[in-house]
């Protein structure tokens, strides 16, 4: 079988493709750019020498392909569009959908792919002709949550080779291996911004617009840089400290005004913080919606996060309420809800874009 296995220069998908490989599989390896800098510094080049290393050490062809225009296009301005509504989006769940699933695919099959492949911990199981998401095996890195949005030609095509496999065992593999990629650090936060400053790169394409920071008996406590740096819950870079007056304890975000342009804090553990259920929509179901219209499951609200307990009502095709049996910190609108079942299978995701309390 030929696959094309979607190489970024990580430790996990050069594993990835060595495993194809050792399974007797025609094996190519393609490389994406997705971001290109603008101030000359670049990542993607010191990531490309490093998918050169890997192919070349286990023997398999590699191509780079440029998709920065479609990330932009797809990806980018979501991105910019949500920050600019005052919401916190996950533009790694898009570019999944978008980008890793979308041209990425396209560009597989003109390489004769009968199948692709990533380095993604997550299980796909087929049954009765439809394909279903769930959990991997290692599920402290399980990134089932991540693919939420992916739909049955999209399954139909991945193979995940590492969904029997923790992290430790891949460490191993490409240290016996000798691959460059053996101690390469984990990436973490968005894709394309890397470890850079988050305020600072935002900053290049929102233009920001300070304004009062007031507490919940309308205080003035301070001077915001923008509502877009801010997200519910953050306690760090307030730079509110220290207030007379105050309790001494930790002020956080409660709310965000965007008409008045004020951001709302408190200080200590807020009962404001917490809600009792959501509203989501741009749900997208795998396999298919389900015959319930209301059921009991489990749920994430972001990524790390222990799965909780939920009752689930479906008001269409698109839009369900989600009620917690336990009252849930910080949840924020623009992030994805993700549904389990008992066995870990992921039942779909969409968009949260409101929380309420009882």
């Amino acid at each position: 079988m030929r696959i094309v296995v979607g190489i970024s220069g990580g430790v996990d998908s050069s594993v990835a493709a060595y495993l194809l490989k050792k399974q007797g599989h025609d094996v190519i390896g393609l490389f994406m750019v997705n971001w290109e800098e603008r101030d000359g510094t670049c990542t993607a080049e010191e990531d490309f020498e490093d998918v050169k290393r890997v192919c070349n050490k286990i023997g398999i062809p590699y191509f780079s392909v440029n998709y920065a225009k479609e990330y932009y296009d797809r990806v980018f301005k979501y991105f910019l569009e949500e920050y600019k509504k005052g919401r916190t989006p996950n533009p790694d769940v898009l570019c999944n959908r978008e980008i890793k699933f979308g041209p990425f695919l396209e560009q597989a099959k003109k390489l004769g792919a009968d199948m692709i492949a990533t380095g993604h911990y997550a299980k796909k199981i087929e049954k009765e002709g439809n394909f279903y998401l769930a959990k991997a095996s290692d599920l402290n890195k399980d990134q089932s949550y991540f693919l939420n949005q992916l739909n049955q030609q999209q399954l139909s095509s991945v193979i995940f080779p590492l969904e029997n496999i923790d992290k430790p065992t891949v460490r191993k593999i490409a240290k016996e291996l000798e691959l460059s990629t053996a101690e390469k650090k984990d990436s973490t936060g968005i894709c394309f911004i890397g470890e850079r400053n988050f305020k600072k790169f935002l900053k290049e394409f929102l233009p920001a617009q300070p304004g009062k920071i007031l507490d919940l008996k309308g205080n003035i406590i301070g001077q915001h840089d923008g509502l877009m740096y801010y997200t519910l819950g953050q306690r760090r870079g307030l730079n509110i400290g220290g207030k007379k007056g105050g309790t001494g304890e930790r002020w956080f975000v409660i709310k965000k005004d965007l008409e008045k342009n004020i951001l709302y804090v408190s200080q200590g553990e807020d009962s404001l913080l917490f809600s009792n259920g959501l509203f989501a929509s741009q749900m997208n179901w795998i396999p298919m919606i389900p015959k319930e219209e209301e059921f009991d499951c489990f749920a994430k609200f972001r990524y790390r996060q222990q799965d909780q307990k939920v009752y689930v009502k479906i008001i269409d095709n698109k839009n369900i309420q989600v009620d917690f049996y336990e009252e849930q910190r910080a949840i924020t609108p623009g992030q994805f809800v993700v549904l389990y079942d008992e066995k870990g299978f992921c039942l779909g995701g969409g968009i949260i874009d409101r929380s309420y309390k009882n």
